[in-house]
């Protein structure tokens, strides 16, 4: 069986909305179980010195992303649109002869459906808008890659900080999860842009631990009217039980609530794949072994590479919308891809 163990349960009680400070700071954390895989967090919030964004360079770079279209998902069957609950909408091969674009990890799709932030695995953002023509991606517009900076305005990469891989929003801030370093900063993006700071979030002593190149994979900040009450949870890439060899490498949450988790698997034999599982929040307490149904499954017959971002947003008709992107490890044997699909039962 495949199990997602939940281990480190924080709270934070003591916030003073006044101030924006945490009065108390972590509780100590609670220990329940061996392999760590989820960590819940608890939300702490810092005051942003002004003086902390003064005299950061102009280090963002508008490029051009060429854009070439996906419009069939399993070319083996021809001009398939469903596999299972999901509608394949349609995709995009990009390219762009920018030096750093690539490697992307992550991306969050805002609720207009167009304007996007993804993070690439060597630290630099990207930001744009996704076009279409007749509902369907047709290119990417506005685009503009800056480095990520660190708190005292170096950037990310420099400090050793370069492995970004996950990413989540909350606010107006943007938190990121660094895999190597085993750490998660977040962004005043709402304030600052790509020209923010970065601020390190304390987490609990056990994420240090993880597995060099197996820490924190994917993030997401759980419902204010939920069980975990807006608590930041991570998950790290392999500090479960797994199934068929996948990994964790994004997740986002439903409308109803339960987690989507996109996950990756790659062996020389049978290549490249990608599976999304749905997972309910309410399962995930210290302790816990959950697992859910798959959504989805394709390897190297459909139309992916190697998936690793995953974002959801509604549509103008109220529909569910995935966006995943994948990371091409800056390699001319893979490819940058965005896929978009259509829940049709949540």
């Amino acid at each position: 069986m495949s199990a997602i163990c939940a281990t480190d349960l924080a709270r934070d009680s003591g916030f003073d909305r006044a101030t924006g400070v945490s009065r108390r700071g972590l509780l100590p954390v609670r220990r329940v179980a061996a392999a760590l895989s989820v960590v819940t967090l608890a939300f702490v919030t810092f005051a942003v010195p002004a003086q902390a964004q003064r005299g950061v360079p102009d280090v963002a770079a508008r490029i051009t992303i060429d854009a070439k279209p996906i419009d069939v998902f399993y070319p083996s069957v021809g001009d398939q649109r469903r596999f299972g609950t999901l509608d394949f909408i349609g995709g995009l091969e990009l390219k762009s002869s920018y030096s750093h674009f690539g490697g992307l990890s992550a991306i969050r799709v805002e609720a207009d459906g167009e304007h996007f932030v993804s993070l690439s695995d060597k630290g630099h953002w990207l930001t744009g808008r996704i076009v279409y023509e007749r509902g369907r991606p047709a290119g990417i517009a506005d685009a503009v890659m800056a480095p990520m900076l660190g708190p005292d305005g170096r950037t990310l990469a420099s400090r050793g900080w370069y492995d970004t891989e996950s990413l989540a929003e909350q606010d107006g801030f943007l938190y990121v999860g660094i895999e190597r370093a085993n750490r998660i900063v977040r962004f005043d993006f709402a304030k600052f842009g790509v020209l923010a700071h970065a601020e390190v979030v304390p987490v609990p002593l056990g994420i240090s631990k993880l597995p060099n190149n197996k820490g924190l994979e994917a993030l997401i900040f759980a419902p204010r009217d939920s069980k975990l009450a807006g608590a930041l949870v991570a998950f790290s890439e392999r500090g479960l039980e797994r199934r068929d060899e996948f990994d964790i490498s994004d997740c986002a949450l439903l409308p109803s609530g339960d987690v989507l988790l996109l996950e990756r698997r790659f062996t020389w034999l049978t290549g490249i794949a990608m599976r999304l599982r749905r997972i309910a929040l309410a399962d995930i307490v210290p302790g816990a072994l959950v697992d859910g149904p798959d959504l989805l499954f394709a390897d190297m017959g459909y139309q992916i590479d190697n998936m690793e971002g995953l974002s959801i947003h509604a549509a103008a008709d109220g529909s569910t919308i995935l966006t995943m992107v994948s990371d091409d490890n800056f390699s001319i044997l893979q490819r940058t891809i965005l896929l978009q699909f259509k829940l049709t039962a949540d």
